[in-house]
């Protein structure tokens, strides 16, 4: 007989940046968590062709895959960060330095940290960086929201605990 499945909470995740900027990234692991992810969100777009004589339906051909920003939500970092740095050296070049995608991976963990999936995000670079409001009749915590063009996703479903590492390693590979 078969496990009962349940769907897993979207509130346990880690960001990591892989390739060229890990080991400055694992320098600094701050970084890895956000309060909160938006934007895995990919969709089909599409050409409308109307079919001459025939007046019931048009056809819909696939033209390309559309991506959303990846959209980071997290208190203000105001100690060492890979990402800050990332950040203040793209937007704020003004392009006198050239930009430097790196490629993100973020997973969702199980509440015992086991990974459960990770979405790979392929050549990111950052586009938006905004700081909350400050507020001095408020005592909230301020938050700063990173926001990231990139060039596609891949979803990777991690399985069994052996195919984890493997199956990161591969997505890796394929990205070097």
């Amino acid at each position: 007989m078969s496990e009962d499945y349940y769907p897993p909470g979207g509130f346990y995740f880690t960001l990591t940046v892989i390739g060229s900027a890990t080991p400055l990234f694992l320098l600094t692991n701050i970084d890895a968590s956000c309060q909160e992810v938006t934007g895995i969100q990919a969709e089909l777009e599409f050409e409308t062709v109307v079919e001459g004589g025939e007046n019931r339906f048009v056809h819909r051909l696939p033209r390309y895959t559309k991506f959303s920003n990846l959209v980071l939500k997290r208190g203000l970092v105001y100690k060492a960060s890979f990402l800050a740095e990332w950040f203040g050296a793209t937007i704020g070049s003004g392009f006198s330095i050239p930009i430097i995608p790196q490629n993100l991976l973020l997973t969702l963990l199980n509440p015992d940290g086991f990974p459960l999936v990770a979405w790979g995000f392929v050549n990111a670079f950052p586009i938006r960086w905004e700081t909350s409001p400050m507020d001095s009749m408020n005592n909230q915590i301020l938050f700063e929201t990173l926001e990231f063009s990139y060039n596609y996703f891949e979803r990777i479903n991690l399985g069994s605990g052996v195919s984890v590492a493997v199956k990161l390693a591969q997505f890796a590979a394929r990205l070097a």
